[in-house]
């Protein structure tokens, strides 16, 4: 049947302040260090996501909570501005929006992020009809949004009873527990598992490092059915249980990367709503994380549907 979005993202959203890259070790000490860079735009992992989406053709609504402040005007705003529903995006008046400093160096960040109204954000945020009306469901900061993390298997259940598919990216645990209970339940529920290469190992129970991605994603493809891993200069990992597919790099100079695994997320998902196989939504979804690096912050370079297709020749997936 009919529906009216493609995709319902659901979770945070806040400025992110960006600053660097940082040539030497951040000290305290009320010392003053100059960067070359700083901006602020639009941050958090599902706004990320579904700023991507967007971008990329799809009809894309959000559900969450901002503060009553002029960082959640900011945010409502922005998300507004791409074309997106935010008519499910609450305004809390008793918390501020969050907001997140990101401090780059190199190929690298620091992320500081005071939570403001991520806490309150639950599965009740969302209308019952809003769920009933798309195609695909995604959030994102599994770990920021204890109160939504615990409504999510229910959430995520009730849109595949409706006919909706399903998609979680973790992000990472700042507490380190990595809750095999609260992740059992909602990955029970969950179609498509979006981690990166670190997050991906610590949610299969394996070692971090290199050697052990490709088998992290190999384990995690028996817990729910599509697992694609981003996995930074060294490409993206995707299985299915039978098989794994791999996608090289996109060449591209990056002025930071920050958000560039959200919006890798919002390629591979938009693919598959194009009804693209895995290997080719990998393969987009790498050029979509690449490109977007271009320029600071998460949104203001990712690519169009028709950009990410031009860059798409010499991507190769294959089995391995």
């Amino acid at each position: 049947m009919p529906r009216d979005f493609d995709l319902l993202v659901v979770g945070d959203a806040n400025p992110d302040v960006v600053v660097g890259p940082l040539t030497e070790p951040l000290a305290f000490g009320q010392r003053e260090l100059l960067v070359d860079g700083g901006t602020m735009t639009l941050g958090g992992s599902a706004a990320i996501t579904a700023c991507g989406a967007a971008r990329l053709g799809l009809r894309v609504a959000f559900a969450g909570r901002v503060g009553d402040d002029h960082a959640g005007s900011y945010v409502r705003d922005r998300l507004a501005a791409r074309g997106m529903n935010v008519d499910a995006l609450r305004t809390d008046d008793t918390l501020p929006t969050p907001l997140t400093v990101c401090v780059t160096r190199g190929g690298d960040r620091a992320v500081l992020t005071a939570p403001g109204t991520l806490p309150a954000v639950s599965a009740a945020d969302v209308p019952e009809r809003l769920v009933g009306s798309v195609r695909h469901v995604h959030t994102g900061s599994f770990f920021l949004m204890p109160r939504l993390a615990a409504g999510l298997p229910g959430l995520f259940a009730a849109a595949r009873a409706a006919g909706a598919t399903t998609s979680l990216d973790t992000n990472d645990d700042p507490a380190g527990r990595w809750d095999p209970a609260a992740l059992a339940g909602v990955l029970a529920h969950t179609d498509v598992l979006l981690p990166n290469a670190d997050e991906a190992c610590r949610l299969a129970g394996r070692p971090t490092g290199p050697s052990q991605v490709a088998e992290a994603a190999r384990v995690l493809a028996g817990r729910v059915p599509l697992v694609a891993v981003k996995n930074g200069a060294d490409g993206a990992f995707c299985a299915d249980g039978t098989t794994l597919l791999s996608t090289g790099a996109v060449p591209v100079q990056p002025s930071d990367t920050v958000g560039a695994g959200d919006s890798f997320g919002a390629g591979f998902l938009t693919a598959l709503l194009h009804g693209l196989p895995a290997g080719e939504a990998l393969a987009l979804a790498g050029v979509c994380g690449a490109l977007s690096t271009r320029r600071p912050g998460g949104t203001d370079a990712q690519p169009s549907w028709d950009e990410a297709l031009s860059h798409l020749d010499p991507q190769k997936a294959g089995a391995s």
